[in-house]
């Protein structure tokens, strides 16, 4: 069973007093105290961010670890990864971080968890990054699409809500068919993806969404239903 949670922003990062979708993500791998290895490629493997990640997840029922390229933790990283019950990405720069995985050769040994049941979890980066195609500003003049490793069909776009130019800017690339149509998904929200198949999408906020985008003769925009994690 291949799970993938896609996490449009929030978190840990964006809601340091806001676990759920944290929490969430943990309870997914279906152990009690799930190893958990937080990657922050994206971030050129921030140590500020990395500070953050265990200063949540050291308080939780987990086991947190995380993997750096720029110091990794062992030669046999499909070892390091494969032992692991949840990969959690981090966001940043999406070709950056695409870029040093291949070099790594961490495509396809994330391939090679995801098959084998190992959780696969990201926000931001962390979250286009699984798809045939995401918009991204990692060029750092606008948003533009990106091809990805191609886990999941279809197209991504996070932080739909929070920040003003991603609604238009994933409109337009999907109507003039630069960017295949796909889902969109503001701060706070969670696809939950089994075995390639959307299954649940989750929220921390109580108003946030999640957005199938289609293009037939035009762009239509269909809110999804969310299930708000909280009370």
């Amino acid at each position: 069973m291949g799970q993938i949670i896609a996490l449009g922003g929030g978190g840990f990062s964006m809601e340091p007093d806001n676990p759920l979708l944290d929490l969430y993500i943990l309870k997914q791998s279906g152990k009690t105290n799930p190893k958990i290895c937080f990657v922050p490629t994206a971030s050129g493997d921030s140590e500020n961010y990395i500070e953050r990640y265990y200063h949540f997840f050291k308080k939780q029922s987990c086991q947190p670890s995380h993997l750096s390229l720029f110091r990794p933790p062992t030669r046999d990283l499909e070892s390091y990864v494969l032992d692991k019950d949840i990969i959690y990405v981090g966001g940043g720069n999406t070709k950056n971080l695409l870029a040093l995985w291949k070099e790594w050769g961490l495509d396809h040994i994330f391939k090679k968890a995801w098959e084998e049941g190992v959780v696969l979890a990201g926000v931001s980066a962390g979250s286009i990054c699984w798809f045939e195609e995401g918009v991204t500003d990692s060029y750092g003049d606008g948003l533009e699409p990106i091809k990805c490793l191609r886990f999941l069909e279809g197209s991504n776009c996070p932080h739909y809500d929070g920040e003003a130019e991603r609604r238009p800017a994933y409109q337009k690339l999907v109507a003039s068919k630069q960017i295949q149509a796909g889902i969109a998904a503001d701060d706070g929200v969670a696809l939950h993806f089994i075995d390639q198949k959307l299954e649940a999408i989750v929220s921390s906020r109580r108003n946030a969404k999640a957005y199938r985008l289609s293009n037939h003769e035009a762009v239509v925009e269909s809110v999804l239903d969310t299930t708000y994690l909280g009370y």
